[in-house]
């Protein structure tokens, strides 16, 4: 039997605070909400404050998103999202991340987004550069 997902198990970890309006008519966080969380984690990786991750003229676009609900989140409070890479192709890279509340695993997902040239509209390879600096966010 694998073991549950923690916190601890990513690189990057990121928050997010839940709001009323995420909220649906059951009380819980609507399943669309848990998408915009996995977000969250995913930019604040590619877009650290500073630099973009992308190389020059590129941009990211999602090409899979699969996503396990765990378990239901409630408002008020806060979640933490965990990221980490699982691989990096010529072009894409797929990550695993999880949504934790109160330190509990909510959800779990796997993402995948590829660079594309800005003008053409097409994948184009990640450079070394870029490749050199996802490496501190791949677990073996």
């Amino acid at each position: 039997m694998e073991r549950e997902l923690r916190l601890e198990d990513f690189p990057l970890r990121s928050m997010d605070k839940l709001r009323y309006g995420d909220t649906d008519r059951q009380g819980h966080v609507n399943n669309a909400v848990f998408s915009t969380l996995l977000e969250t984690g995913r930019v604040e990786m590619i877009y650290d404050g500073k630099d973009s991750f992308n190389d020059p003229d590129c941009s990211f676009v999602i090409v899979h998103l699969s996503l396990d609900y765990v378990r239901e989140l409630r408002w008020p409070g806060r979640v933490d999202i965990g990221t980490r890479v699982q691989s990096i192709g010529r072009s894409s890279i797929r990550m695993e991340q999880a949504v934790f509340q109160d330190g509990r695993l909510a959800a779990q997902g796997e993402t995948v987004i590829v660079q594309t040239n800005e003008k053409t509209r097409k994948s184009q390879a990640l450079s070394p550069r870029l490749i050199e600096r996802l490496q501190a966010f791949v677990v073996q």
